[in-house]
């Protein structure tokens, strides 16, 4: 399959976005909310296949130490082809210079990232705004 990609958002149409977090399940991020994260992250990668949108991830980065991916997304129709694999290389070469570069997984889905070269960390820590649905989903 030939996608076509881009790191620009000039043209998204946020609330299909928010359709493919839904349905991916990543949860429900309103349009809003994520043109607000994908405006504010240094890097972004987005897939399309025809004018459909079928993958989408980003990086917080700070230019030398950290960058942060999150947000990675694959529609379900596409998970299993290997646009996964090529949505997560492009954010890690796009970071590469980056003294680490640190992913949030589902829980469950760290055997794939480790591929990549991600391992665990001893010392990460994190507060939530929800910490009773953290704690649910088996992030803490």
């Amino acid at each position: 399959m030939a996608f076509h990609w881009t790191q620009s958002t000039d043209t998204i149409d946020w609330e299909e976005m928010s359709e493919l977090y839904r349905i991916a399940p990543l949860g429900n991020k309103s349009g809003d909310w994520l043109k607000t994260t994908y405006s504010n992250s240094m890097f972004k990668c987005i897939a399309f296949d025809g004018g459909k949108i079928v993958a989408a991830g980003r990086a917080v980065a700070d230019g030398a130490d950290c960058s942060y991916l999150c947000d990675i997304v694959v529609h379900p129709a596409y998970q299993g082809t290997g646009l996964g694999k090529e949505l997560i290389q492009r954010l890690v070469n796009l970071s590469k210079g980056h003294r680490k570069i640190i992913l949030y997984a589902v829980p469950g889905r760290e055997p794939f990232y480790e591929k990549f070269g991600f391992r665990r960390m001893n010392t990460a820590m994190a507060i939530f705004e929800d910490p009773q649905k953290a704690a649910a989903d088996g992030y803490i």
